[in-house]
Parts: C-alpha cells; structure tokens; sequence
C-alpha cells in the first residue's frame, strides 16, 4: 500500500517530542508534508514569508513556477504556529532550518522521517513493513482529501496537478 491509513498517520504525527525545538519543528514538518501534501522540495522550498498568518494558509511554490494557495488544517496551522515561536531568528529566509540554522535539505528532511517512522512502528508495527518516504506522504495526503471529498479535482488542485490524468495515478492506489 503505497500510503499510510488513519492509525499509521496519527502515530506519525504524535512521535517528535513536543517539549524540544526538534520536536516542534519535526512534527510542523511532518503535518506540513502529510496534511499539505508538500513534495518534498515545496516542503524545504517553503519561506517565512510563504505563511500567512490571518488565514492560516501556505503559499506553495510548486513544479513549473506554478504557485497555490493551501489552506492548512486546524492541527497543522496550531503545530506551524508552535515551530514559528520556537524557530528563532536565523541567516536563512526557509521556514524549516536544521539544528545548525540552515535550510533543511531533502536528505535531512528523509532522515527525519526515517527516524520518526522508526519510533511510530513501535506503536503501529505495519509501519515497519511500508518505505515510507517523503512521497508516500503526498499519496496519504491525496487518499485523505479523496476520501473526506470524494472529489478528485479538490486532490489535484490540493497536490498542485497541472493535468487530472496525474492525479487519476494517485488515487488508483486506492484499493479499499
């Protein structure tokens, strides 16, 4: 199954400790990935500037210059809000920087969620049996907003599709 279920996600999203900056900015890092449905290089792309604070929105820099609008999720708009207090000032404009105040790359941000998928198996032992990387994360994304919609052009706009054809990819993964 090329995504996570409701159980896998939850024990996900629950795994970075909250009382350390780590922590804070890993669990903003992974809503962000799971509930936005960020590729990778959105999510380590994004500035301080892309978050608009009134509306709790993102603006997204996705494939071929193309920018949208997303809107976050309850959750995940309190876990960024949490990292915005916590990140401090740093040299660079990224929202997500490392222990080093640097941009967070895509491999730091792999090992992250390597790390954290490790501990959530504890919890949920399927998570042991899936290669849960920074895509499978956008499919889970994609499997969320197509079951709560059940409205594919919602999935495509949410993922940043260009063509409906490439979402149509995604939701076939859907086997329940």
């Amino acid at each position: 199954m090329p995504y996570l279920v409701e159980d896998e996600v939850r024990a996900l999203l629950v795994t970075p400790d909250p009382s350390t900056r780590e922590g804070i900015r890993d669990r903003a890092m992974l809503h962000l990935a799971i509930c936005g449905g960020l590729r990778v290089s959105e999510l380590t792309g994004l500035q301080i500037a892309d978050v608009v604070l009134p509306s709790m929105s993102i603006r997204v820099h996705g494939k071929g210059r193309r920018e949208r609008a997303l809107p976050l999720w309850k959750t995940t708009a309190s876990a960024l809000r949490a990292w915005m207090v916590v990140r401090g000032t740093v040299a660079v404009p990224e929202l997500l920087v490392n222990a080093r105040g640097e941009a967070m790359s895509r491999w730091g941000f792999a090992y992250v969620l390597k790390c954290h998928t490790a501990t959530a198996s504890h919890k949920r032992p399927s998570l042991s049996k899936k290669q849960v990387s920074p895509h499978v994360l956008r499919h889970t994304c994609a499997m969320i907003v197509l079951r709560s919609t059940q409205d594919i052009r919602k999935v495509s706009l949410g993922l940043g599709h260009s063509d409906l054809a490439t979402t149509e990819i995604y939701t076939r993964a859907d086997t329940n």
